[in-house]
């Protein structure tokens, strides 16, 4: 018989009872019945229950266990006594009569329980992540991850895409957010990039002449950390086509995403024909550049039924051409109860509060906004967003550029509170039109508002003759749920236009040459058309297990602030460390 097992704790079946076996796993749990001790015994593969009563040799031992000890048993396969199968396990109509114990590792006091998947600070989970990880959800979470990247590699290589694993030490690259800075000891004073995105790579490879190009890429980026982003590092499924329009890129992905989600979405809906949303239309209607459309609340511009209206406050805004006044509606919304508090929410937002109207029976309108602007206005308002008896809707006034977030925080809040958001199905869609560049307030100049490296809708024509800021991108995002889990585009593959986009932002023409001259210099030569995509993979996983938070679908992440408790990162370096690589440290003063 093998050293530690003849089975897993998942295998043994009613076909098994009556054989001799052995058993290596961690004690999941003992229980005490009468003097008869129940030790389940857990690995990787499942749960087997084991009984050692006072009668085995092995019981003074078995006396000793204590939870999460590493053990082997031997003993006898037999049938559970009637009564007592467990259906939620596969090997629930079996146990394992015990006859020899091996402890081969103790376990001390546990500085958290593995059993149970109770709640628990996530400082000990994070310092101690080798026990939560074998935890039942987090364990299954971490499988389900295993299983869905598998998913992906299958999928795309059934639609003719090729894997290539790209550089990790590059050059620094305005990628969007902070690079990680490697030093070079070979080259004083100079330093390596970890790469933001393969993007550079990916799009060389097509220069070369690979045609499909796809990678579970690892991604770096020094950003504060984000709820809906792990800090330092995170994983994409990284994409590059060539001699493609933006309706190939979406033709060869759509399968691919939709049958990710198909698969493992247990039974839930997955949107089918995705949407193509506009992305000022996104914004208009959503209040978001990743809309959740399981809500099916959609905003209107009701401007016109407030210009020149009894409500100065309102009246007085939409004086300024850039302003308007947008309408929520709360389908079932309309109880006072129910606006007061959507005010005061409002308000701890950091509003001055949020105008509504309620129709109450006989279809007239109530509330402050309704009594300033007269029953005419406000029915007319009523027959533009389509509310009905017992409904309400919400008012948000003032520059669009400046409110659109707040009125998508509202729609949301509405749609939640009123139960108008289906949980129980993925609604995937394409949010395309991106604006080329966006107006930087801080810096008061034009900045890429997306991927620098994307082709502007009209080429060259539309760099040298429009308003910057009125050209849109073939620039694409796909959005699930609230979340944005994809972003794309096609490339800027021409030289002239690529220097005139990197100009238009400020940077010249030797800027775009020395740092992305090895791309630059890949174009002279005869570049396809190309484009492609990435997609988030934690953030899929993290929809498809159902949880809202990414370190419940990583293995070793780290915490808020950006430190590994597990392994203690960031540490300092050694002096002679530092001398090799010709750096001094200046800390901030305290």
């Amino acid at each position: 018989m093998h050293r530690y097992r003849s089975h897993t704790c998942g295998a043994l079946r009613e076909s098994n009872i009556g054989e001799t076996v052995r058993l290596s796993g961690w004690v999941h749990r003992v229980r005490d019945h009468g003097g008869v001790l129940f030790i389940d015994l857990r690995d990787h593969y499942g749960l087997t229950q084991c009984v050692v009563d006072p009668d085995s040799p092995a019981f003074a031992q078995a006396e000793k266990l204590r939870s999460e000890f590493t053990v082997r048993m031997d003993g006898k396969a037999r049938r559970r006594p009637e009564g007592t199968d467990n259906d939620d396990l596969p090997t629930g109509k079996i146990e394992i009569y015990v006859t020899e114990i091996e402890v081969l590792g103790p376990a001390g006091d546990l500085p958290l329980p593995v059993f149970g998947d109770q709640e628990y600070p996530e400082d000990i989970r994070l310092k101690y992540r080798f026990l939560d990880l074998r935890r039942e959800k987090l364990h299954q979470n971490i499988m389900t991850r295993v299983d869905i990247i598998k998913s992906m590699r299958r999928r795309m290589e059934g639609q003719g895409f090729f894997e290539f694993n790209t550089p990790i030490l590059t050059a620094s690259s305005p990628e969007g957010a902070r690079d990680f800075l490697v030093p070079s000891r070979i080259h004083p004073g100079k330093f390596y990039a970890l790469p933001q995105a393969p993007q550079q790579y990916k799009q060389l490879l097509m220069m070369s002449g690979f045609d499909r190009y796809f990678q579970i890429a690892p991604c770096f980026r020094d950003e504060d950390p984000r709820a809906d982003r792990l800090p330092g590092e995170f994983y994409q499924l990284d994409v590059e086509m060539s001699f493609v329009t933006q309706e190939d890129v979406f033709a060869a992905m759509e399968p691919v995403i939709t049958g990710v989600f198909e698969e493992f979405a247990k039974g839930k809906p997955v949107s089918k024909n995705w949407r193509r949303i506009p992305f000022a239309e996104a914004l208009r209607k959503y209040g978001s550049d990743k809309p959740d459309l399981r809500n099916p609340i959609e905003m209107q511009d009701v401007s016109e039924h407030f210009r020149g209206s009894g409500f100065k406050v309102f009246a007085r805004m939409l004086e300024d051409p850039k302003n308007q006044v947008w309408a929520i509606p709360a389908p079932g919304g309309g109880s006072r109860a129910f606006c007061d508090r959507m005010n005061s929410w409002a308000q701890g937002e950091g509003q001055p509060g949020l105008g509504y109207i309620m129709w109450r029976e006989g279809g007239g309108g109530a509330g402050p906004l309704a009594n300033n602007i007269g029953p005419e206005r406000t029915a007319a308002i009523r027959a533009q967003i389509g509310t009905k008896e017992g409904d309400a809707a919400f008012f948000v006034a003032g520059d669009p550029d400046k409110f659109w977030k707040f009125s998508g925080l509202a729609r949301n809040k509405v749609g939640e509170e009123l139960n108008l958001t289906d949980k129980e199905r993925f609604e995937l869609a394409w949010i395309v039109d991106f604006p080329m560049y966006e107006y930087n307030e801080e810096d008061k100049k034009v900045d890429f508002s997306h991927n620098p490296f994307s082709m502007p809708q009209g080429g060259l024509d539309a760099l040298k003759g429009q308003d910057p800021l009125t050209i849109k991108a073939y620039q694409y995002d796909i959005t699930c749920n609230g979340y944005e889990i994809a972003s794309g585009g096609i490339r800027n593959h021409v030289p002239e236009a690529m220097v005139k986009a990197f100009e238009i932002a400020g940077y010249g023409e030797q800027e775009v040459v020395d740092r992305f001259g090895g791309m630059y210099r890949a174009f002279q030569y005869g570049a396809p058309p190309h484009g492609g995509m990435a997609a988030g993979v934690d953030r899929i996983v993290m929809l498809l297990c159902g949880t809202n938070n990414l370190r419940e679908i990583s293995l070793f992440p780290m915490n808020q602030q950006a430190m590994d408790l597990l392994m203690g990162a960031p540490s300092e370096a050694t002096t002679k460390q530092l001398r090799e690589l010709h750096v001094r440290v200046n800390l901030p003063q305290k």
